[in-house]
């Protein structure tokens, strides 16, 4: 089965003291402990930021690693990376990861992975960029459209109630037809894909929501996606 687990914000890197979202893509593997690893591209391989995954996923059933482009470790790119069970991508700048991903041939190797049943998961930049498009924010400057990599078909727009701007322009988007019909995800919410179909939608805050939005006439019309809440409710 190919799975892809999109996240509009949340997850270890913004919620460190709510890990409901990292815990659901560890469960979706039927193994003990599987084999997941954090790719950091789109911080420049940060690493404030492998330092914090290590730290929250060490205390988590599992067996963590990362991927860098910056300062490689990996003998053999693709063998490294098609022996992972998850890999799991962090936040930051989308154009400079599919950048480097693809002078790298990393895009393609995570094609084959993906095929090969390795569940790709992430946020934000991570989230965006398995679709067809994304609304990405360069800094102090318009939010617009970047072209993906195309595994999941429609565009994605993370932060949805995160970032104030992003609801509004991607509306403005979608009715000018500038941008595919899509998904907006709040902070705290997991778009669930299984062979590219949208299996369930989980979140790790009672009231985060997706929604579906689409041009009729014009205008963008956004339809909320039903949501797991995965916490207690009590």
């Amino acid at each position: 089965m190919r799975q892809i687990i999109a996240m509009g914000g949340g997850g270890f890197s913004m919620e460190p003291e709510n890990l409901l979202l990292d815990q659901y893509i560890l469960s979706q593997v039927k193994k003990e402990v599987p084999k997941v690893c954090f790719v950091a591209t789109a911080s420049g391989d940060q690493s404030g930021y492998i330092e914090r995954f290590y730290n929250a996923f060490k205390s988590l059933p599992c067996e963590p690693t990362h991927l860098s482009l910056f300062e490689p470790e990996f003998e053999n790119l693709e063998e490294f990376v098609l022996e992972q069970d998850i890999i799991y991508v962090g936040g930051g700048n989308t154009r400079n990861l599919l950048l480097l991903w693809k002078e790298w041939g990393l895009d393609l190797v995570l094609k084959k992975a993906y095929e090969k049943g390795v569940i790709l998961a992430g946020l934000s930049a991570g989230s965006i960029c398995w679709f067809e498009e994304g609304l990405t924010d360069p800094l102090n400057a318009p939010l617009y459209k970047l072209d993906c990599l195309g595994f999941l078909k429609g565009s994605n727009c993370p932060h949805y109630d995160g970032e104030n701007k992003r609801r509004p322009a991607y509306h403005q988007l979608i009715a000018k037809g500038e941008i595919k019909e899509g998904y907006g995800v709040d902070d705290g919410v997991a778009l669930h894909f299984k062979n590219e179909g949208l299996s369930c939608v989980v979140s790790s805050r009672v009231e985060a929501k997706a929604y579906f939005v689409k041009e009729v006439d014009g205008r963008a019309i956004e339809t909320e996606i039903d949501s797991v809440y995965l916490g207690d409710k009590k």
